[in-house]
């Protein structure tokens, strides 16, 4: 790092992302999984830096500027600055994205835009790297966008084998080197050579397994879902607002929390923190034609299908608190398999669909993955759970 870029990590606001656990409540299940947002993000200026250097060395014709690299460089190591904290818990509940977040942070903070011209960046040009909503037509912004936002990403491959080796599991390591040394710059977008399509494929699949493995373990979703099942009655009831929520590390959002804990269904985040984790009682395969999924996919308007099961569930089990019923839709992903191939005449191709096994198996793959769940305490019978869960989902 230049001392400039390094001085960027003792802003306020980035100097936050070391109290934010990259995976949230994963650690309940995975032990291991206690890493932090400020290692995921100094892990993608890395293999940011990483890349350039490869594409320097490989030819000329870059469209690179010292000032564009630092802006691009910044942009790797502050692109989760807008990030909420528990992983992606909360990221439902936004109406603004953590990439516009952090475009507005780097604008309106005083120290950080600072810091971020003391490196040789530009702001601005930073701020549009990160946020791929914002108009650009410059080339430059454009190229160091699509290798923020690719499918052969820093993020994303940093992100997969950081999580896999904390978390103590195989299936999301990557073998980065290869990936870098395979990669070239052609018609403003990063292309790999035609003997390495093995590679995206990898990592398409590695993110399939870390889905299946650890981001949607039902653990994991149940303890997402009880966060989310308190803040949004939490809103809803008008405990709290959104602008209650923004810029928060873990530890400030528990603050939050446990100083309204005479608002009960504060007591699930209490409950996560112990980790009494609800069960998952039910579940069926994600049908975008479902009754359910029409009724229940807004997270705000969930509550009344959850208030419908239980009531038919509390007179089996008086017990039972309404905020305990929890049903869990996850959030729709993509395999992108958007890559320019470059081939031996030095001609670029989209890969064939035969070709690439994601280019036909990801839809498949992701609609196995989304399952709509109750969870519910432990207390609750599994068949009574199913048979209700059912009853509703059928109308």
């Amino acid at each position: 790092m230049t001392e400039g870029i390094r001085k960027i990590l003792d802003v306020k606001e980035v100097v936050k992302l070391s109290r934010i656990k990259q995976n949230g409540p994963a650690f309940h299940i995975y032990p291991g999984a206690v890493h932090t947002r400020l290692s995921h993000s100094l892990g993608v200026y890395y293999l940011g830096r990483e890349m350039m250097l490869s594409l320097s060395r490989k030819g000329s014709g870059l469209p690179f500027t010292e000032r564009g690299l630092m802006s691009f460089l910044s942009a790797c190591l502050l692109h989760d600055i807008g990030h909420f904290p528990y992983a992606h818990s909360l990221k439902e509940l936004s109406v603004r994205e953590h990439e516009e977040i952090a475009r507005t942070l780097i604008s309106a903070t005083p120290e950080l835009y600072a810091a971020i011209q003391r490196a040789g960046a530009v702001p601005e040009m930073t701020g549009a790297i990160i946020d791929t909503e914002v108009p650009a037509d410059d080339e430059e912004t454009l190229f160091y966008r699509s290798v923020l936002s690719g499918t052969l990403d820093p993020d994303k491959l940093d992100y997969l084998s950081r999580d896999a080796f904390f978390a103590g599991i195989p299936y999301g390591r990557q073998d980065t080197s290869y990936i870098i040394s395979s990669i070239s710059y052609c018609h403003g977008r990063i292309a790999i050579s035609q003997d390495a399509i093995s590679l995206v494929e990898q990592v398409l699949f590695s993110k399939y397994m870390m889905y299946r493995n650890l981001y949607w373990h039902k653990g994991v979703r149940g303890a997402t879902a009880m966060i989310k099942k308190a803040v949004i009655s939490a809103l809803r009831d008008k405990v709290i607002t959104l602008d209650d929520l923004y810029l928060r590390d873990d530890d400030s959002f528990k603050a939050l929390c446990l100083s309204k804990m005479d608002y009960e269904p504060f007591s699930l985040v209490e409950a996560v923190e112990n980790g009494a984790i609800e069960e998952r009682k039910a579940w069926k395969p994600y049908d975008k034609n479902g009754q359910m999924e029409k009724r229940a996919g807004k997270i705000e308007e969930r509550w009344r299908t959850e208030h419908e099961i239980f009531s038919r569930l509390s007179p089996l089990y008086p017990e039972l608190r309404e905020y305990e019923t929890i049903i869990d839709i996850p959030e729709p992903i993509s395999f992108e398999t958007d890559i320019n191939i470059l081939m031996p005449d030095g001609s670029i191709q989209k890969p064939a669909e035969d070709e690439m096994l994601f280019s036909r198996a990801g839809d498949i793959f992701s609609r196995s993955l989304r399952k709509v769940a109750l969870y519910l305490p432990s207390y609750v019978n599994v068949r009574d759970a199913e048979r209700v869960f059912l009853e509703v989902a059928n109308g």
